[in-house]
């Protein structure tokens, strides 16, 4: 019988990190990793996860040019797994950049026919970033910049995946169906991904029980009954929900127990493939260091942030509270200004229908995409209003503003004399963005970046 799961083939020249990327997604490390190329031979298969996604994971051998030897048998394999492959990520080295190898690859992979998304490995520092701008010249579309070593980027790739992975799930249902194995249902939109964050024993589960209105979860005064990211399933107003229960972040210094490390990887893991996080703070001890370290988490992905203040019942002067409360978040934490702080009590219920309409407003500004002409409209005003100070004796030139994606919007800003541009002067634009756009709430990114002279010669 055919398997239901999805086939994910790994593919790339050698040394780029496939096998790296493999076991981070087995979850285990099954192949061999080494600085040395060509140290994968055989294709090798596991189960796999990417957030909620189970995929059968194919590695593959470097992909090289020899005819013969056994760089051949290496290739031969390669291609066959490129064959059975649903969906193939296609790795490259963002230190190293696009080489001759990696177009002739590209070219293989465009008469395959198969639906390929762009990975550029190795991002985790400032080497990698313009291996990342360079990618977008293999004309595979966005890539993905991600570090297989480190796990950054995966909740991006889990994002690209998604449709690519369902297609590829109706694909295999319709085989089987063809094949006499069954009938196969029509897949539903995918659920809106939501994590529940917060230090131990303020209320992340008392919550999902109340927002589904069924004892789903256990609860109790005892702090730490939340091991793992738990995933409940629910629906609110037509749209299919995934909620993660997740277990309560304590300082690091603080830990010294092996499960409750593992716990807590479970929840950033959780923060990393959600969408929208909802931040529980206590009304009695609000902000304190872990709150604003959580928060920062979920800013540094790159997925919106809703502040729920718990206990709300116990505060006498509420009105008074609440402007402390949001003057003291906007100061502590600029960056995510203008996040939605919905007070609430999950036993009285009060607040709690506040909750979901924030999350679909905040979805929307997530995933919010700008005209080009109305950014560079915007970025002509702002500039006229306040121009970037002199460097130097220079004056630093922003002249093109592009969004380059959504969730969250990412931004990129082609200047003169990039390198010199203050961190004060994107902050003004960031903020600038944020007010024009009305995007509350939500983090933005901006990337700014240098036109590079073809005359000048390469250090």
């Amino acid at each position: 019988m055919k398997s239901t799961l999805p086939a994910l083939a790994i593919v790339g020249r050698p040394n780029v990190g496939k096998s790296t990327l493999f076991n981070r997604l087995a979850g285990k490390p099954l192949a061999i990793v080494d600085d040395r190329p060509g140290v994968t031979r055989d294709r090798r298969e596991a189960r796999g996860r990417i957030g909620d996604l189970e995929l059968r994971l194919v590695d593959t051998a470097g992909y090289e040019d020899n005819k013969a030897g056994i760089e051949a048998r290496m290739r031969a394999q390669t291609e066959a797994a490129l064959d059975e492959a649903d969906v193939c990520v296609f790795l490259i080295d963002g230190r190293e950049g696009i080489t001759a190898m990696d177009e002739r690859f590209a070219e293989v992979l465009r008469k395959s026919h198969k639906p390929v998304i762009l990975a550029v490995n190795k991002c985790e520092g400032a080497k990698g970033e313009y291996g990342a701008m360079e990618a977008w010249k293999l004309g595979m579309g966005e890539p993905v910049p991600v570090s297989a070593a480190h796990g950054e980027g995966m909740g991006d790739l889990y994002a690209r995946l998604t449709d690519a992975i369902e297609a590829a799930q109706d694909r295999i249902r319709a085989e089987m169906e063809a094949d006499g194995y069954g009938e196969g249902d029509d897949e539903e939109d995918p659920p809106l991904r939501l994590a529940v964050a917060g230090r131990p024993n303020v209320g992340k589960s008392t919550l999902i029980n109340a927002l589904i209105g069924e004892d789903r979860l256990i609860t109790g005064p005892e702090a730490g009954l939340t091991r793992d990211a738990i995933a409940v399933e629910w629906e609110w107003d037509g749209q299919r929900v995934r909620l993660h229960d997740t277990a309560g972040l304590r300082k690091r210094g603080k830990v010294d127990d092996r499960l409750e490390r593992m716990s807590a990887a479970d929840t950033l893991r959780a923060i990393k493939f959600a969408e929208i996080v909802l931040l529980l703070v206590d009304a009695e001890r609000p902000f304190e260091k872990q709150d604003l370290t959580i928060a920062d988490k979920v800013v540094t992905e790159g997925r919106g942030l809703i502040v729920l203040i718990t206990k709300w019942d116990l505060i006498e002067d509420k009105q008074a509270k609440l402007a402390e409360l949001r003057e003291e978040f906007e100061r502590l934490l600029p960056q995510i200004k203008g996040a939605p702080l919905i007070p609430i009590s999950s036993i009285s219920g009060r607040g709690l229908e506040k909750i979901m309409p924030a999350v679909s407003a905040l979805h929307k500004n997530w995933d919010v995409k700008v005209k080009t002409r109305d950014l560079n409209d915007w970025l002509a005003e702002m500039v006229q209003r306040h121009p970037p100070p002199a460097v130097d004796g220079r004056r630093v030139k922003p002249r093109y503003l592009s969004q380059t994606k959504a969730r969250p919007p990412t931004f990129v800003l082609m200047a003169s004399r990039a390198a010199h541009l203050p961190d004060s002067y994107k902050r003004y634009l960031i903020n600038g963005l944020r007010e024009a756009f009305d995007l509350p709430g939500v983090p933005i990114r901006l990337i700014v970046k240098g036109q590079k002279n073809p005359y000048a010669k390469d250090k």
